[in-house]
């Protein structure tokens, strides 16, 4: 009697990855607030930590959408996981550019860009862990 053996391959996400990828949203999240804040009650110190804290988002997602496409590139299966980051990525850009402005001018383009951007990064997240698999764990 033969026996074969069945090698079944997991999609395995690089630690690296994976903690460049669970930045993105609290960094977003946290421009969200700030841009709430700031709306709110018009301090225009709210403006300057919503335009860092898009900063760090925007350098966390560059390094996860580079993984991403590492990824893409080794043969793995996750092109809806890259897209949405890429669109996280160029909301988050021209977001960016809009907080670069004078502080009174940025309202309510900025909290609406920023709403759409933290969407995005939550549903990249998401995508992200719940497709890439971190060894045998289901």
């Amino acid at each position: 009697m033969e026996s074969t053996v069945v090698v079944t391959r997991t999609r395995v996400i690089h630690p690296v990855h994976a903690a460049v990828l669970g930045g993105v949203f609290p960094l977003f999240l946290g421009a969200l607030l700030a841009d709430y804040a700031y709306w709110s009650t018009y301090e225009i110190q709210w403006s300057n930590f919503a335009a860092w804290l898009l900063v760090g988002a925007m350098v966390m997602t560059t390094l996860a959408l580079l993984a991403g496409i590492v990824g893409l590139v080794r043969g793995s299966r996750q092109l809806p996981y890259v897209i949405v980051l890429v669109v996280t990525w160029l909301v988050g850009f021209f977001d960016s550019l809009h907080h670069a402005r004078d502080a009174w001018a940025i309202m309510p383009g900025a909290l609406v860009m920023t709403v759409i951007a933290t969407l995005l990064a939550f549903v990249a997240t998401w995508i992200g862990f719940s497709t890439l698999r971190a060894g045998d764990v289901r």
